[in-house]
């Protein structure tokens, strides 16, 4: 098996180009299912509408963790097994991944249907914004559970050595969103329901791809019994998806607090509550497509990393990510010149015509402020998530938590005490620089142990 498989002898930039290439591209194309809404619901409804997109974000952020918990950990548990040469196990981690996921989204489809009213309102919702966020809630909240098998089951095909299938998987339900979201919101005038109907349909459809390709899995045949849970084999996945999870469950308590903070600073400045939180969710959901590429990456060094550190090949491992590494600094530093040049272009995209000169002021300066350290983004996703692949989740959860909660939440409780709203976006920065010495430092220690150090 080890000697056999690509991952034990292809060259590492070959592979990071073949894993991460496609990955990328999903995740870009992933990424479109919000930016899409936005625009829709943006030239259609309007700000109010933009604004309920990003009041309902948590519920979406909380189904991306459960798929990377699951998808990232089954993966990685897989790719481990089998690069210490255990077939037989392995394949129960793909199972047992694929059925918790399904149980996870239906738990919060029944959550989000009968406790939704309380539930925007504690995101943070305006009563003005409130009756958007429902509409859209109570459609999209019916496809959690193909939403997370979808996009956790990709990083499952990814690990079976299909990252062109992971690409399809995500490509097909973000066009069909796209094509549906224009005839229901531009021709059929659904508006928020039409382009909530889009997104459902389309993760719809990626997660029947998904569920086709388990019943051809390359690596190894998954019968009926693969997939009943247990606990052995549930617990080493959630070990290693946890750092991902852990991140996207504190962007999803940093989001709610943002829009808290947003709406009770807002109403004490001349923007209002509704503008500050209509753009900074346009600004969040835009900054994801810079963090596609970034995560793209990091997905792709993780069967690499994962196989090639069960099979001791601690040199191919360390020689991967650091060209993971280097290709995350030049796209970081691409996108900090284009979001310090061009925030007010970028904006523009999503209005209908009817944004006020305050609100692409306080945009222009979002952008340029609190993301002003995003040419350094990348060391975070990519080493926690490395440290993920190779079984240390410790590390990659304490990695995961650093931006979020370690720094950028207090920051974002204590500055605005001081300099208002505009405290908030100070915020941004400093977690940023704080978060990347912080993996800086974590990562130099580890690539100097004898493992890495030999080779």
């Amino acid at each position: 098996m080890q000697g056999s498989n690509p991952l034990a002898t292809v060259s590492e930039k070959k592979l990071l180009k073949q894993f991460a290439i496609p990955s990328i591209i999903a995740m870009l194309v992933s990424s479109l299912y919000n930016i899409v809404d936005q625009f829709f619901i943006g030239r259609s409804v309007g700000g109010l509408g933009n604004a309920a997109t990003n009041i309902v974000f948590p519920l979406t952020i909380s189904c991306v963790a459960c798929a990377l918990l699951f998808g990232i950990g089954g993966a990685s548990a897989f790719n481990l097994s089998l690069g210490e040469g255990d077939n037989e196990h392995a394949k129960y981690y793909i199972g047992n991944s694929a059925t918790m996921m399904i149980i996870c989204g239906l738990i919060l489809m029944f959550i989000s249907q009968i406790f939704m009213v309380p539930m925007l309102k504690f995101f943070g919702s305006p009563d003005s914004v409130l009756k958007y966020a429902i509409i859209y809630t109570r459609i999209t909240s019916i496809g959690f559970p193909f939403l997370i098998l979808s996009a956790g089951g990709g990083h499952l095909v990814r690990a079976d050595g299909s990252p062109k299938m992971t690409m399809i998987i995500n490509m097909t339900g973000a066009i069909i969103n796209t094509i549906l979201d224009a005839l229901f919101v531009f021709g059929f005038h659904w508006g928020m329901a039409g382009a909530a109907s889009a997104t459902v349909i389309g993760q719809i459809i990626s997660c029947a791809i998904v569920i086709v390709y388990f019943k051809n899995f390359k690596t190894t045949t998954l019968s009926k019994k693969v997939f009943i849970p247990h606990a052995h084999y549930i617990e080493k996945v959630v070990s290693l998806g946890a750092a991902p999870c852990f991140n996207q469950f504190a962007m999803m308590l940093v989001q709610i607090i943002m829009n808290k903070s947003l709406k009770y600073y807002g109403q004490h400045s001349v923007y209002g509550e509704e503008i500050p939180i209509t753009c900074v969710g346009l600004i969040t959901k835009v900054s994801q497509v810079f963090f596609s590429f970034i995560i793209g990456i990091s997905q792709g060094l993780q069967p690499i990393a994962s196989f090639n550190y069960g099979a001791k090949n601690y040199s191919r491992v360390k020689r991967a990510y650091l060209l993971a590494i280097k290709y995350g600094a030049v796209i970081s530093i691409f996108s900090f010149a284009m979001f310090q040049i061009f925030p007010r272009q970028i904006i523009a995209l999503f209005d209908n015509g009817t944004a006020s000169e305050l609100y692409f002021k306080f945009s222009t300066n979002y952008f340029r402020i609190f993301l002003f350290f995003i040419c350094i983004c990348f060391m975070q996703p990519i080493s926690s998530n490395f440290f993920t692949a190779i079984g240390k989740p410790k590390k990659g959860i304490v990695l995961s938590l650093t931006r979020q909660i370690l720094f950028l939440l207090p920051l974002i409780l204590i500055l605005p005490l001081f300099f208002g709203i505009d405290g908030i976006m100070y915020a941004g920065p400093i977690a940023d620089f704080t978060a990347a010495l912080a993996c800086t430092i974590m990562i130099i220690y580890e690539l100097r142990k004898e493992e890495f150090k030999n080779h």
